[in-house]
Formats: structure tokens, C-alpha cells, sequence
């Protein structure tokens, strides 16, 4: 779950076989797809609200950052640069190759994303910039200062870029804005965002102009990635027993029909303000019973690869989405012995059941209570080793110095690592190219 969710608050349709998917390079469906949607916009339902879990009395929770962002987190090209050899400080692929230049710890840094507190951030939330060349940053906590203020802490960070911390190379800002009670930003500049299940309850049309302007609101304050929105498929008559998503009016309605067409639409807004969506949490958190964010051993033992709640996340990658959350929950029907963002059984299904192509993220691995039997330097290769490109550690960003080392010496030692090191890198430089 992500990140911003501590407590623990208080399933989805039958499934049905899915038909054999089309080949990556989903975009151009996406347009059409999301088009019919807002042409028949209408007929959408008028404002269903998508509750996100709180963090604790008073503060909106979240699963893909700190403790209390998101409870529970693309782009068409999988290019094979040339893996480092496992001495060798730099790449040594061809001329046009991306990486041609970088260091082992820059790539690795571009794999990491570390979490600034808004209200009082850590130092070491900058010193990895510097130290491990860390070059993407997430926004956690709550925040009633507005725009201008954000605009001036993220700048802080922004301005840390160089040829020396990130290979010059722009960063990934990043902060949890679903509505409800997932909101990290508040205050002069920022809207109050009605939760999930309320924007499900506006036409499509209605929900695309509206996240247009809060995402105009996020590029005033700096910010390019909104971990949002949720497309987990919940079960109406269980929804409060679904501590992450449910319990918090974290969903877009309760059908998969409700799901594709409003998160599709709050996507398409974002899009249009230049601020990517991210989609989550992949395969689905709406049928587990506790939040990973503060219980372990979370499972999942009713979502299988074929499950209408995986359709869901493919219809979100045919409506254009770039990036996508992976879940810490574990999915006994897929892959009983690791939760899913460790599993490249799960991420496989993602990647080659859907076709999707762009950069996969973690939900926050720096403090959720599932993955905690890992140290944080397992748990970030492990991760990479599953095929996921970003590693978000928000809740907790002092783990981030153990993470990037242990990718590095894991890189230097096994050059099949390495090449997974540098695809990712690969992927996550690319979507970084189309944010322009």
C-alpha cells in the first residue's frame, strides 16, 4: 500500500478470462479509448467519491510513501543497454546508447526514490542527492503551507541537480494527491479534492476538466508525478472490511466499468497539465483485509492472473498509463512466496500478460510493516531482481543510503543484475524525457 497510510482502518467482481492482450505500445488505443469516455461523459455516474485511508486521527494515510500517503507508487520502451561489467565505474554501450557515460551509482540513483517530509524534512533527504546521486523525490506527510511555499521546498531539491549528483539529469517529483483523506497538499493554491468514491459520481468529461486544474496546481508547485489514482476494484458490500481502500473511500465506485472510466478520466487531466499519473496498486489491494503499511503477512489469496481486478489495470494502460504501483501484498493465486512487488511471477503478469512497457514503482519499502523482514538493502534488490524500475522509500528516507549500496555491490557482482540496473535506468530516463 502506499505510503501515507499508517493506521489500519477498519473483493472485487467474479473474475472472468481474460482475451489474449495486444503487444505493448498501448498510448495510441489509450486516446481512443479515453476519448469514447469523455464523449460519453454523460452517461458517467454523477460523484462517487475514492476514499484514501488516513493516517492516523487527523492525518490522511497513504501506502506508497511514508507511513501516511498511500496506503497500501511508463513509457513503451524495454531497450537492453549495455550492462556495466562488475569493475567498470562507467557504461560502455554504444554512442546513441542512453547511458552512455553514466557511473554504476548514477543509474542506481536514478532507481531510487527518497521521501522529503513536507513539514520538516530530514537531512538526509538531501544528502543521498549528493552522496548516492538519488535523483527523484516524493513529497510525504501533510501540508497546509499552499503552492508557493511547496514551489520553494521543492525547488530546494530540484536545485540540487548537476552534472556531479545526477548526471545532470532533471528529477522525478513526486507526492500523493488522490482527494479524500490522501491529500498531502493543502492550502492557498491547492484545491480541497472530494475522495475517490465522490469523483466517480461525475461524468467522465466532468472528472478530466477537474484533474486538469489540480494538476495544474502541482506543475505551479514543481511537481511531475501524482501517485494517483488508485484503480483497485473493492467489493461494495466489503469495503469496510478492505482497511487500505475501502475503508477509506479510496475507489473510483465499485465496477470495474466505474474504475476504468473515472481513473481513466482523473488521468487524463493530470496528463493534460503535464503531470503523470501513477496507477496503483498492482494487482489489486481490494480484496486483502489488513494495510501493509502497518500489519505483516498480508495476502491476498483470491486474485489470480486472470482476475477482472487485473483487467482493471489493463484497461488504465490502454487509456495511457506510464507508470504503474506495485502492491506489498501477497497474491497466493499468483505467487505465494514473496509479496508482489518482490515477485517477478506478479510482475511478469503486468509486464507481459498486459503489455505494459513503461516504469513499474514500489509502493513505500522504507517503513511498511510488510516488508520489514527484509533489510532495506534486500529489499531494494530484490525488487530490481523482480523487474520493478523504482524504488520508493518515503515514510523512512535514512534507509536510503543501505539501498543504493547494496544495488551498486549487487550490480558489481552479477552482471545479469546489471543489465536489469541499467534497463531500468534506461526506462525511468526515458519517461523522464517525455515530461519534457
Amino acid at each position: 500500500m502506499p505510503a501515507e497510510l499508517h493506521p489500519a482502518p477498519p473483493p472485487a467482481p467474479p473474475a472472468h478470462r481474460r482475451p489474449a492482450r495486444r503487444p505493448p505500445s498501448r498510448r495510441l488505443a489509450a486516446g481512443a479509448l479515453l476519448t469514447g469516455l469523455l464523449l460519453a461523459g454523460c452517461g458517467g455516474p454523477a460523484d462517487d467519491p475514492d476514499p484514501s485511508p488516513a493516517t492516523s486521527a487527523g492525518t490522511p494515510p497513504t501506502t506508497d510513501a511514508p507511513a501516511p500517503d498511500d496506503p497500501t507508487a511508463d513509457e513503451s520502451r524495454t531497450a537492453s543497454p549495455s550492462a556495466p561489467s562488475p569493475d567498470a565505474s562507467s557504461s560502455s554501450g554504444p554512442a546513441d546508447d542512453v547511458l552512455a557515460g553514466w557511473s554504476l551509482e548514477e543509474k542506481v540513483g536514478q532507481l531510487v526514490m527518497v521521501g522529503v517530509a513536507v513539514d520538516d524534512p530530514a537531512p538526509v533527504s538531501a544528502d543521498v542527492v549528493g552522496a548516492h546521486h538519488v535523483g527523484n523525490v516524493f513529497l510525504h506527510g501533510r501540508s497546509e503551507a499552499g503552492v508557493d511555499a511547496t514551489r520553494e521546498l521543492v525547488t530546494e531539491y530540484t536545485g540540487l541537480v548537476s552534472d556531479e549528483t545526477t548526471h545532470g539529469t532533471p528529477m522525478l517529483v513526486a507526492t500523493d494527491q488522490e482527494g479524500g483523506l490522501v491529500q498531502v497538499l493543502r492550502g492557498p493554491g491547492f484545491s480541497e479534492l472530494p475522495a475517490a468514491t465522490e469523483q466517480a459520481t461525475w461524468a467522465p468529461g466532468r472528472l478530466r476538466d477537474r484533474a486538469e486544474t489540480w494538476g495544474d496546481e502541482l506543475a505551479a508547485a514543481g511537481i511531475n508525478l501524482n501517485l494517483a489514482p488508485v484503480m483497485d476494484l473493492v467489493d461494495e458490500a466489503a469495503a469496510g472490511d478492505n482497511p487500505p481502500i475501502g475503508s477509506f473511500d479510496r475507489s473510483y465506485g465499485f465496477t470495474p466499468a466505474s474504475v476504468e472510466r473515472s481513473a481513466s478520466a482523473f488521468s487524463a487531466g493530470m496528463q493534460a497539465a503535464g503531470v503523470e499519473p501513477v496507477i496503483k496498486h498492482f494487482p489489486g489491494l481490494g480484496r486483502v483485509t489488513a494495510n501493509t503499511d502497518t500489519d505483516a503477512d498480508v495476502v491476498d489469496d483470491v486474485t489470480g492472473p486472470d482476475a477482472r481486478s487485473v483487467d482493471v489495470f489493463g484497461a488504465g494502460i490502454d487509456a495511457g498509463a506510464r507508470y504503474v504501483m506495485m502492491s506489498s501484498a501477497t497474491y497466493t493465486r499468483i505467487d505465494p512466496d514473496a509479496p508482489a512487488v518482490f515477485s517477478p511471477k506478479v510482475v511478469g503478469v503486468l509486464r507481459d500478460d498486459l503489455g505494459f512497457d513503461g516504469v513499474v514503482v514500489t509502493d513505500d519499502v522504507s517503513a511498511a510493516a510488510q516488508v520489514q523482514q527484509w533489510s532495506p538493502g534486500e529489499r531494494a534488490v530484490r525488487a530490481v531482481e523482480a523487474g520493478v524500475d523504482l524504488v520508493l522509500a518515503s515514510a523512512d528516507p535514512s534507509v536510503v543510503p543501505e539501498m543504493a549500496d547494496a544495488l551498486v555491490e549487487r550490480a558489481r557482482k552479477d552482471e545479469g543484475f546489471a543489465k536489469k540496473v541499467d534497463a531500468s535506468a534506461e526506462r525511468v530516463l526515458e519517461a523522464k524525457a517525455d515530461l519534457g
